[in-house]
């Protein structure tokens, strides 16, 4: 089940967030279980799992981070559950972080969590800018696998921020 054939929109990093709505809608009034109700087992079931298949999807494309991995994935430049090596001075750069705010919880310094909240949010702005061309303007057939591995890059440093903002 490919989530972009179908809702019947382009493969995009970004997708247009009111077609996608609007796809939704459609598909779930499509294919929703209670206007099978009257037919066979087998047709119910199909509509049960296209149903399903469509929150799945929907669900996916909703949040940024999960259609990028759903598109790397796609392209096999993602395995689920796999182990990433980030570069070095990045995971330096958030160990000090992640130890900036350790230290604030345990003094409970409000002005020193914030701090760092301010610190994640400008290294993460830092990582996108990099990859915001790609993101935005993602056109299947036309970007290329290289470009897609510096948006994979992004996604795993992302998630790390992402994972130390998830303790505050």
């Amino acid at each position: 089940m490919n989530y972009f054939e179908l809702f019947n929109i382009p493969v995009s990093l970004k997708p247009d967030q009111q077609q996608l709505k609007k796809r939704y809608y459609e598909l779930s009034r499509q294919y929703h279980p209670d206007f099978y109700t009257k037919e066979n087992d087998w047709d119910q079931a199909e509509a049960l799992e296209k149903a399903s298949d469509v929150n799945k999807a929907y669900k996916t494309f909703l949040n940024p981070d999960n259609t990028i991995k759903y598109v790397l994935q796609q392209k096999g430049l993602l395995e689920e559950e796999e182990k990433y090596q980030l570069p070095q001075d990045f995971l330096m750069e958030v160990l000090e972080l992640n130890e900036q705010l350790l230290e604030a919880k345990m003094e409970e310094d409000i002005a020193a969590t914030n701090q760092v909240k301010s610190s994640i949010a400008n290294l993460n702005e830092e990582i996108y800018q990099p990859v915001k061309t790609i993101i935005e303007g993602y056109k299947e057939g036309e970007s290329s696998d290289a470009d897609l591995l510096k948006v994979k890059d992004y996604y795993f440093k992302k998630k790390y921020l992402d994972r130390i903002l998830a303790t505050m």
